[in-house]
């Protein structure tokens, strides 16, 4: 007997088919999510693999530009004389200046003023004859009216280009007369070379060596001389490189596992050897200058002492060591093939001259004929003398700013004249984390250099691609350029810094008849007693400010006429750490302050009615940080003694912002002063704030 189902086993059924699908459905999820986990972990390793042969073949590709760099410096140097060989000769005409003056361009003056048209003034409207009357009168009286300011204007341009077309007549004859001058002076010195005088052959056969493009740009050109007419013969110490000149590494290798670049060293019997060669080719170099550019058969031999400026090892003085010399005839050095000569052997012996048997111990040999022999006055060129910058030329005061960052370790190179995009020195540091590329701006300067010459240099830095931009100058710079070159990769070079920098190398300079005076310093100058203050006042107060965080600021005062600075020089911040007098000063801080400043309120200029004191985050100590660590500040008031008279609260810092307006001393109708808290912040640092009071860094 069969029994009907109730459908409870079908539901069971189905229920355990849903349950088994979707154990098989989680089943198959996760074996998708393991392969996909699997791929990612695949490629992840892979992109290590490719990034780390990547970074592995561009730290072996610089081991190999390294390399290739070294080559092609020891290359240079054993073909240093073939390759000066194939110089042009040096001659007296170069040194004349063409009678070429700059044709007149006066521009928009140039073209007259167009006069207007009458047909153009037609009568507007009318119906009537009154109407029409009118109108005909309305523009008959504009067409007189611009047709007499045309006139008015034309008759200007015609004042304004009579006056441009004096000047540049007065410019013109000034400009000619001088090159005339010029010119007159090198027919003289050339004649009076033909006849023998002393002065002249020096003058110019120092000029030939100076101007020569077949010797090496970063080797260094320095000349004592005198002319021994009577025997035609030219008697000169010339400077030679220092052994340093040959490179001490060999080649670059990436060691992997170390992550680092290690030199091979050049075998030192090797780096001797070239070194020998060196200053042997140097001194056949400047043996073919000399004679290749006498045309007019003033030399009938040379003396050539070679020495070397550096310390002696003997004394540990900075002496002139002779590594070289020879007594060179025209007519043995005439028959001489220099392109094809082994260098010491040719002036060994094929001149019977004398070079040094270790010159890289500055082993010295004795000069057969000295300048001082001659005894008709030794003219020298880059000696012992400091050269005035400011007087130097400007080709040669950019070459040694390029030798002094050669002699910082640097590799520098002067830049072509035209076409070298705002750039006058070319270096290469080649420190492996701080170095790279630099490009170098020189501006030999009697006046401070305008922050618009400090924005150009940072956009030559970017369009360059270079990691740093350095100015050097002969004068100073504002605070608008500090100003602007804070938080950017720029290094400003005041002329004070310069000189201390070439001393520090030994190079020599000097600014003018002054004594070297010492660079300026980030940090505040030590605070200095009543009777060396310029002021001539002991009443004084003193501002502490102190705050809690650990951000670094720069605390800074502004003299100021309402919300204008009185000048870059009433700005007082760590590049300028004092107002003209000494009114206001910057001072070092004493606990529990963190920056101080000295002001004299009674010795401030008269139009001054405002000092503001404000602070800015210290880009280079904190460059990511803004002024929310910068609370439970304020202002201790202290008076001359150091005791306290009051204690003033400013504004905290706010998220985002780098530069805050502490609070301004405000003077009164009597005569007092009172302050009033600040308390404006701004995201753009000094910049901005600096801006608002008037002080430019555009």
């Amino acid at each position: 007997m069969s029994r009907r189902s109730n459908g409870l086993v079908g539901i069971w059924a189905e229920a355990q088919r849903q349950q088994q699908r979707q154990l098989e459905a989680q089943a198959r999820y996760q074996r998708d999510q393991e392969r996909q986990q699997r791929a990612y972990q695949r490629e992840l390793a892979r992109s290590h693999r490719e990034q780390r042969a990547a970074y592995r073949q561009q730290r072996e590709a610089d081991a190999r530009r390294r390399t290739e760099e070294l080559d092609t410096r020891v290359e240079s140097l054993r073909s240093l004389l073939a390759t000066g060989c194939r110089a042009p000769a040096f001659r007296a005409g170069a040194l004349t200046r063409p009678e070429q003056i700059e044709a007149f361009a006066p521009g928009q003056l140039a073209y007259p003023i167009p006069m207007p048209d009458p047909h153009q003034y037609q009568p507007q409207g009318g119906w009537t004859a009154t109407r029409r009357a009118q109108a005909q009168a309305e523009a008959r009286s504009r067409f007189e009216r611009d047709w007499q300011a045309a006139q008015a204007a034309e008759v200007q341009r015609q004042r304004q280009l009579a006056a441009y077309q004096l000047q540049y007549e007065q410019w013109a004859d000034a400009r000619l007369g001088e090159i005339r001058r010029h010119n007159a002076g090198v027919a003289e010195m050339t004649a009076a070379l033909r006849n023998g005088d002393s002065e002249a052959a020096v003058e110019y056969f120092s000029a030939a060596l100076y101007a020569s493009t077949g010797w090496p740009a970063d080797l260094p050109r320095q000349v004592s001389a005198a002319y021994d007419s009577g025997a035609r013969q030219l008697v000169l110490n010339w400077e030679l490189p220092r052994y340093d000149v040959v490179p001490e590494a060999k080649s670059v290798r990436y060691m992997i596992n170390a992550d680092q670049e290690k030199e091979s060293p050049r075998p030192v019997t090797q780096r001797r050897a070239l070194y020998r060669d060196v200053l042997a080719q140097c001194v056949l170099l400047v043996l073919r200058d000399l004679f290749a550019a006498d045309e007019f058969g003033a030399l009938e031999s040379v003396a050539l002492n070679g020495f070397v400026d550096d310390h002696d090892p003997v004394t540990g003085r900075r002496a002139h060591m002779f590594l070289a010399t020879v007594m060179a005839p025209r007519s043995t050095f005439a028959g001489l093939h220099l392109e094809q000569v082994n260098a010491v052997d040719c002036l060994v012996d094929g001149l019977r001259g004398q070079l040094s048997s270790r010159p890289d111990q500055y082993a010295s040999v004795r000069p057969g004929r000295v300048p001082e022999d001659v005894g008709n006055g030794v003219v020298t060129h880059g000696g012992d003398e400091e050269p005035d910058l400011y007087e130097m030329d400007p080709i040669a005061f950019e070459s040694l700013v390029a030798e002094l960052f050669r002699a910082m370790g640097m590799q520098a190179v002067t830049t072509r004249r035209s076409n070298d995009g705002g750039v006058d020195v070319d270096a290469l540091d080649p420190a492996p984390i701080r170095g790279g590329k630099i490009v170098v701006q020189v501006k030999r300067y009697r006046n401070t250099v305008p922050p618009t010459a400090v924005r150009d240099l940072y956009g030559t830095v970017q369009d360059a691609g270079a990691n740093k931009g350095v100015l050097v100058t002969t004068s100073g710079f504002g605070p608008g350029s500090h100003t602007f070159a804070n938080g950017k990769p720029l290094e400003l070079v005041s002329g004070p810094e310069l000189v201390d920098l070439l001393h520090r190398q030994g190079l020599r300079g000097r600014l003018g008849g002054g004594e070297r005076a010492a660079p300026a310093q980030r940090t505040a100058p030590a605070q200095r007693t009543a009777p060396d203050d310029e002021t001539g006042a002991d009443d004084h107060n003193v501002l502490g400010m102190y705050w809690s965080g650990s951000v670094a600021l720069d605390v800074c005062a502004l003299v100021c006429q309402g919300n204008r600075v009185l000048d870059d020089d009433h700005f007082v911040f760590f590049n300028n750490p004092r107002t003209p007098g000494g009114a206001v000063r910057v001072l070092p801080p004493a606990a529990p302050d963190r920056a101080a400043v000295r002001v004299c309120f009674d010795a401030l200029p008269e139009r001054a009615d405002r000092l503001v004191i404000v602070a800015a985050v210290d880009p280079v100590a904190n460059p990511t940080a803004d002024l929310s660590g910068f609370t439970r500040a304020g202002i201790r008031l202290l008076d001359s003694a150091g005791t306290p008279l009051d204690r003033l609260d400013v504004s905290d810092g706010r998220p985002d912002e780098t530069a805050l307006v502490l609070g301004s001393f405000r003077r009164r109708a009597g005569g007092d002063w009172e302050f009033v808290i600040g308390g404006k912040g701004y995201e753009g640092g000094l910049e901005e704030l600096v801006q608002e009071y008037g002080i430019d860094v555009a």
